[in-house]
């Protein structure tokens, strides 16, 4: 009897970690093969990556770093640029530095800093 590709996962998926280890094992040595990545693979995956981030970043983490001299400028015009409510503007102002968007577009987060810089606060991009 032949199992469906949807039925061996499901039965892969019901084994314990040490049983799934003797599996990968079994299948090693039955195919002559390893589960490791390759050394060289590594090795040009991590030489390729700072020639990606020399190409323009895309995505950007925009942290307010100090609420300003005058919080509740900084608090509303958090609230005008974001989608958070008043209590977590609040909080974020107060509790500096806060990080505001983990990935923001590259027009969100000059927005965003804009608006906040604008209010006396200090923001960093990275």
């Amino acid at each position: 009897m032949a199992l469906t590709t949807e039925q061996l996962v499901s039965e892969i998926g019901k084994l314990t970690v040490i049983e799934l280890a003797e599996l990968v094992k079994a299948l090693e040595t039955q195919f002559g093969v390893s589960a490791a990545m390759p050394v060289a693979a590594v090795a040009a995956s991590t030489s390729s990556e700072p020639a990606a981030a020399a190409s323009e970043k895309t995505e950007f983490k925009v942290e307010l770093i100090d609420g300003g001299p005058e919080k509740i400028k900084t608090i509303k015009a958090l609230r005008s640029v974001t989608t958070i409510g008043l209590t977590e503007a609040k909080k974020a102002v107060e509790e500096t530095p806060t990080v505001i968007e983990e990935s923001a577009s590259k027009e969100t987060a000059a927005k965003i800093k804009e608006a906040l810089e604008a209010a006396g606060a200090k923001v960093k991009l990275s």
